[in-house]
């Protein structure tokens, strides 16, 4: 498939089993679901490094449990979490800091790197894994929201590999996977659904009161505080509309969203005869998150089983963009310039950020976006360094603005 963002799985040249791995933000909810899949098929894989951000004393656990021989935390607080609850005559190399996961993402033994760090924290380590050429486990979208023209060129200069663990994005990719050698001729649009989250269908004027509380209770989806926020604004499908431009070299006019609230279809492919495939499932991460480690390999995970009679029906809606303008603001950022979405995803993580400590109200947070991108003039983000420096220049001037 000549558009997609790396070697195409299918063909590409991919590391052999038992595979190293090494997870960055081991101790989140993708991590969890991650090791469940490594314990039930323990003779796939080795487990070389974890990272753990501020959760020291769990990543303590998990490293007495795996015995990595490289472990990260993000300061010296989780540091010390972590230290005082290692197990005795056990001497991991420990990484400090931000710069940590970049160097849990290189180590040259390692073959697999699972990148689920939340937020722009995942730019420079998943950058550095494709820049080494690994297999790439891809669950941190904001990475290509970023910067995916750099991620891009640095895939196909190394040889990296990128598989999609996002549901949704993984359930694009098996719908491609068989229909790559003539996919730009063949292809018509890809359907992004949405759960709607825990607002599905209520106007602007309930939004207004609704609590942090209820923001973070999601109906299907068992993640953490940030992306459940993003699912309740539908930011969490604008990054991902903006991820799936990146991953498959489509424009936006060839991505449409569709809400869906039984999150029992994670996303369909549509050709040009009319044919539209979509991948079913019952909504646990444990699925996308097994096809991408183990590929091409299919294996057992500890999942229920669909039961569609027991579904009974699945419906689907068009997005309410006026009550969640989030989604069409990541659809005109991606529009404007490589650097409108940069200024999207800071002004939301800043924007979520106060929101959940009760600073600001749920819908200031697509207006603290929509501000943010009207005073933005397109400027070069052709490297790292921009993307990073423009990224904390829209943080500080969200920050004053609260």
């Amino acid at each position: 498939m000549k558009s997609y963002i790396s070697p195409w799985p299918e063909t590409a040249a991919l590391p052999d089993f038992p595979r190293t791995i090494s997870i960055l933000g081991a101790t989140g909810s993708i991590g969890d679901s991650a090791l469940k899949v490594i314990r039930k098929h323990p003779e796939m894989f080795t487990v070389t490094a974890l990272a753990g951000g501020r959760n020291g004393a769990k990543l303590a656990q998990l490293c007495a449990e795996f015995r990595p021989k490289y472990a990260a935390v993000l300061n010296d607080t989780a540091l010390k979490d972590f230290t005082v609850n290692l197990p005795a005559g056990y001497t991991p190399e420990i990484f400090v800091g931000p710069k940590a996961y970049v160097e849990l993402a290189r180590i040259e033994e390692i073959d697999l790197v699972l990148s689920s760090i939340v937020g722009a924290a995942g730019f420079e380590p998943t950058l550095a894994a494709a820049k080494a050429g690994k297999m790439i486990g891809l669950a941190n979208k904001e990475s290509l929201v970023l910067g995916g023209h750099i991620i891009r060129a640095a895939c196909h200069a190394s040889g990296a590999t990128i598989l999609p663990v996002d549901s949704e994005h993984n359930a694009l990719f098996q719908g491609l996977m068989g229909h790559s050698k003539n996919c730009e001729q063949e292809l018509k649009r890809l359907i992004l659904t949405a759960s709607g989250g825990p607002f599905c269908g209520k106007d602007s004027t309930f939004l207004e009161t609704v609590t942090r509380e209820q923001a973070l209770n999601h109906p299907n989806w068992d993640m953490g505080a940030k992306i459940s926020i993003d699912s309740a604004t539908l930011m969490n499908k604008g990054l991902e509309l903006i991820e799936a431009c990146h991953l498959y070299g489509v424009p936006p006019s060839n991505v449409d969203v569709v809400v869906h609230p039984q999150s029992i279809i994670h996303s369909l492919v549509e050709y040009v005869d009319g044919s539209q495939l979509a991948h079913l499932g019952t909504p646990d991460m444990q699925i996308p998150i097994a096809h991408c480690l183990c590929f091409p390999h299919r294996v057992t995970v500890d999942v229920p089983q669909l039961n569609l009679a027991q579904v009974g029906s699945l419906t689907f809606n068009e997005p309410d963009l006026k009550a969640f303008p989030c989604l069409r603001l990541a659809r005109e950022a991606f529009d404007a310039s490589p650097s409108h979405p940069i200024v999207l995803n800071a002004a939301n993580e800043v924007a979520v950020a106060a929101f959940l400590d009760e600073k600001i109200r749920f819908l200031d947070i697509p207006a603290m976006i929509e501000s943010a991108l009207g005073r933005h003039k397109p400027v070069d983000v052709s490297t790292p360094d921009a993307v990073l420096a423009l990224d904390h220049v829209i943080r500080e001037e969200a920050h004053a603005s609260l």
